[in-house]
């Protein structure tokens, strides 16, 4: 972040303008005399004393200017730019977000209205990617088998777009836990600077996909000294999902969706972190809310002041204002009558 702003090297310099009346006192009637007089001849008093008075104003104005950019240059004005520069907070976060069919259930709710579960779900992981702007974070979409949304960055506008690209349909349908944690350690895994490394995974059914148990993938970001938090969204049950009819319309089928809480809890169990349950849209956003406050670290920022010299802007027109009034003075003032 960086702000400027004026500010004066040398400002008791600007109480030299305080002078400006004496000098403008004493040059007042220093203007130029006629070297001859032309007693009793109005014809030619009349057309000197304009041209002699216009002169000497002028003179006069700019000899006052002059003084005044000398001054404003003797004060040393310059732009201060202020900057901070916040070092990356040194905590990695890789959100493993659950893409499968039974995400579009719609058992949450957005501003009051029905929403389906992984719109909740997106809406409250980019609140939370706004809150945690000095955290390098990626997102891995997962059904049958995992696929990278973003790698971890710190540029979380881009990280936002991608998020809202998310779909449902993107890969085979199905839940592959396990495949996702894996996925979402190795990537963890090719930093090694970072102090604390964080999977967030959040998913609404029992893993049905993939090669890889989740307690094994567990196991492994263990291992790798990753922290595991586990999100078990949406209701058990009968649950509401949009299908379209043979005429292209859109009807709700109510399908049974059972979830084990019992794997997810132990894969946060393994992992050293905490296991949540979220059946509602408050829920998740205070889910997400307690996962803030439990990772956060003091953030570092160096603060710097860069200055900009511009005493050489009033330094010059000040010296040509006076540099002008001199030469009038010396040519065309000595000639006019």
């Amino acid at each position: 972040m960086s702000s400027e702003n004026l500010v004066w090297n040398t400002p008791w310099a600007l109480s030299l303008l305080a002078l400006l009346p004496v000098l403008a006192w004493r040059l007042a009637g220093s203007g130029t005399v006629a070297a001859v007089r032309f007693p009793g001849v109005s014809l030619l008093q009349k057309i000197g004393r304009p041209v002699r008075a216009s002169w000497g104003r002028m003179r006069f104005g700019l000899l006052l200017l002059g003084w005044s950019l000398l001054v404003v240059a003797l004060a040393r004005p310059q732009l201060a730019k202020d900057l901070e520069i916040v070092k990356a907070s040194g905590i990695d976060i890789l959100i493993a977000l659950d893409v499968s069919r039974s995400m579009l259930a719609e058992d949450f709710t957005i501003g009051g209205k029905r929403a389906s579960r992984i719109d909740a779900v997106k809406q409250v992981t980019e609140q939370f990617l706004e809150g945690r702007p000095n955290d390098r974070i990626g997102i891995i979409a997962f059904a049958g088998r995992p696929y990278l949304v973003s790698p971890l960055t710190l540029n979380h506008d881009w990280l936002k777009e991608n998020l809202k690209r998310i779909r449902i349909g993107m890969v085979e349908d199905g839940t592959a836990i396990g495949s996702a944690l894996a996925s979402a350690s190795r990537r963890l895994g090719e930093n090694t600077d970072a102090h604390t490394r964080i999977i967030v995974l959040l998913t609404d059914g029992d893993n049905n996909a993939g090669q890889i148990s989740p307690n094994t993938a567990a196991e492994a970001a263990r291992a790798l000294g990753i922290k595991i938090y586990t999100i078990c969204a949406g209701t058990q049950g009968y649950v509401p999902i949009p299908v379209k009819d043979m005429f292209g319309n859109t009807v709700y089928q109510q399908v049974l969706v059972s979830v084990d809480e019992s794997q997810t809890r132990k894969v946060a169990e393994i992992g050293g972190g905490k296991f949540y349950r979220a059946t509602d849209s408050t829920a998740l956003r205070n889910i997400f809310e307690d996962i803030d406050r439990l990772e956060k670290v003091p953030i570092e920022a160096q603060r710097s002041r860069q200055f900009r010299e511009l005493f050489f802007w009033p330094l010059a027109a000040g010296s040509v204002c006076i540099l002008a009034a001199l030469s009038w003075a010396l040519s065309i003032g000595r000639r006019l009558p």
